[in-house]
């Protein structure tokens, strides 16, 4: 069992920036791939951004690619997400994901996922 936990969500200017974290506890969070997913109103969950277990492949929706960085320090058992130039349409909660069995190929998949924190709200004022 793995337990996650978001923060660094609020309200930004859009061009600003925030760095989400997501705290894990449980198991051995080195051997988890780690998914950072965004729902917002009235839309379908959306893949943002993913990274393997060691951190050496990392993946992103086009839309994020150039501006959003996904990272983690297994160390604090944490991985963050680094939103730069945002936008109004990434307004939206935001959550991370883990999983021990994903692939390159069901790494945007949320249903891959077994384990999910309970959200942060990032909204990007115009």
């Amino acid at each position: 069992q793995v337990q996650l936990a978001e923060s660094g969500g609020g309200l930004v200017q859009a061009g600003g920036s925030l760095r989400l974290s997501c705290a894990a506890s449980g198991r051995t969070f080195s051997s988890y791939t780690m998914g950072w997913f965004r729902q917002a109103p009235g839309k379908e969950r959306e893949f943002v951004a993913a990274i393997n277990w060691g951190g050496g492949s990392t993946y992103y929706v086009d839309s994020v690619k150039g501006r959003f960085t996904i990272s983690r320090d297994n160390a604090k058992d944490t991985v963050y997400l680094q939103m730069n130039s945002l936008k109004p349409e990434d307004t939206a909660v935001y959550y991370c994901a883990a999983d021990q069995f994903i692939t390159a190929a069901t790494m945007s998949d949320s249903m891959t996922y077994d384990y999910w924190g309970q959200g942060t709200q990032v909204t990007v004022a115009s």
